[in-house]
């Protein structure tokens, strides 16, 4: 942001990891042209520039190139590969059913090993590079040292952030903070665990003494003026000061920062899914839906009929639910009652509900009667995989008394979702139900990702389809 006095954290070194991805999918292609002893090198050159213009865009959509700092290594190579594997997947599209790429005897052979050469290198040379810099990180080298001013929940995150994470290479020497030891609790317990080595005052002369490489500062909003001296106190060290606001312990969504004009904000409450991230889950909806429907349309067939012929009644059920920002939409379910209740008052299935048809038990254990809303996915009103939308005037009722309830609709709903796969589906007849079901449908928020997905339309398999509270 230009504009502002604030960037984001970004990885220092992420033009040179585009350098070097660039340099592996070219040069992988020369050596394969080498080794298969194909002279014109540049009939290949428009699958190069494609491929790695492919391999970029998806890289910035997934954020390959942000600071891995704090991540682990599987997580970073597993995103790599899925970078990389939706590249083969549009190449092997063009190289095999289109002419665009022909180019000879070996125009199919040569792209396949590279293809599959790149596959292996690209994830490679970020694991070498990663444990190579952890390693020297781990036992020293490149390290800094750093103190935490302020006893509070926000420190005490940092702390143990910093000291489960060695590879960070930041040394916490301990806390400082003016109140006594013995005043110092948090969650009605004496701060143990870190060491309090002195005041406010010996944090500022051990950094004037240059014995300290970083000063955090975590200390409430309250606190405003008392922040402001020690700033004032800290322009008179060369050490590098952070500020941890004490609002990072809340329930942030996707927090970022932006600006209007000149004046920089920051959003504590957002959707993931937007820009190229929103095409690119659209694009994930529409592969999966239209997949997923030419495989079930003849057991959909099949379901329909005996609907029909078992029970009076529409064989389709629409009922009104929240989509995406809270507008409604017409969710499709096959009927499982012998009601369509879509008023203002909508009762929850129960055990050995009454309105249950004898088929429509079987379905809804087994959640087949979901199975239409692969309709609503392809047309766009829903995802696969998102928070399960519940209807209206459960929305209405439980908006009012669970905190951020609404927040699951920065989203669009899905028909599987990180609630379900961990057992919250079903009937929610008491509010601590409803509650675990939000705390993980948020936890999918702030942890979104393609590869997160794919995780969870992964386990619906085998724990989404049936559950102890489903009626």
């Amino acid at each position: 942001m230009s504009a502002g006095i604030i960037r984001t954290h970004q990885n220092s070194f992420s033009t040179v990891f585009r350098l070097i991805d660039i340099a592996i999918i070219a040069g992988l292609m020369l050596a394969v042209c080498y080794v298969m002893e194909i002279p014109d090198v540049e009939i290949y050159l428009f699958q190069t520039i494609t491929a790695i213009a492919l391999f970029l865009l998806f890289s910035e959509s997934l954020e390959l190139y942000r600071s891995w700092r704090t991540e682990s290594i599987n997580h970073q190579i597993a995103i790599t590969l899925v970078c990389w594997g939706m590249v083969c997947g549009v190449l092997t599209f063009i190289l095999y059913f289109t002419s665009v790429f022909d180019a000879g005897v070996n125009s199919k052979q040569a792209p396949f090993i590279w293809l599959m050469s790149c596959g292996v290198a690209l994830p490679l040379w970020r694991l070498v590079g990663r444990l190579a810099i952890n390693y020297f990180r781990i036992h020293g080298s490149n390290s800094r040292t750093a103190l935490i001013i302020g006893a509070t929940h926000s420190g005490l995150a940092l702390a143990k952030n910093i000291t489960d994470n060695p590879h960070i290479g930041i040394k916490l020497i301990g806390f400082c903070d003016d109140r006594i030891d013995d005043r110092i609790e948090i969650d009605g317990s004496k701060l143990t665990q870190y060491q309090v080595i002195g005041d406010v005052a010996y944090a500022i002369d051990m950094a004037k003494k240059s014995r300290i490489d970083n000063i955090y500062i975590a200390m409430p909003m309250s606190a405003k003026k008392r922040i402001q001296e020690i700033l004032t106190l800290c322009g008179n060290t060369t050490a590098t000061v952070h500020i941890i606001p004490d609002f990072f312990t809340f329930n942030l969504i996707n927090s970022r920062l932006s600006s209007v004009g000149n004046v920089q904000t920051l959003s504590v409450y957002d959707t993931p899914i937007n820009g190229l991230t929103n095409w690119t889950k659209r694009f994930e909806d529409l592969i999966l839906s239209a997949s997923i429907l030419t495989v079930i349309a003849i057991p959909m067939l099949v379901i329909a009929l005996i609907i029909k012929l078992t029970s009076a009644g529409p064989v389709f059920f629409k009922q009104d639910r929240y989509g995406l920002s809270g507008k409604k939409i017409k969710v499709w379910k096959f009927r499982s009652m012998s009601t369509t209740d879509n008023g203002d008052v909508v009762r929850q299935a129960q055990k050995n509900d009454e309105r249950i048809t004898p088929f429509g038990a079987f379905l809804r254990k087994t959640s087949l009667d979901e199975l239409p809303q692969f309709f609503n996915v392809f047309g766009g009103s829903m995802s696969v995989v998102g928070p399960r939308p519940h209807a209206v005037s459960h929305n209405e009722k439980y908006r009012e008394e669970i905190g951020c309830y609404m927040l699951r609709h920065t989203v669009k709903p899905g028909i599987t979702g990180w609630a379900q796969i961990n057992g919250w589906r079903g009937e929610t007849e008491t509010l601590d139900k409803m509650e675990k079901r939000v705390e993980f449908d948020l936890d999918y928020l702030r942890n979104w990702s393609v590869l997160f997905d794919l995780k969870i339309v992964f386990l619906t398999i085998f724990k989404g389809f049936v559950g102890k509270n489903v009626y």
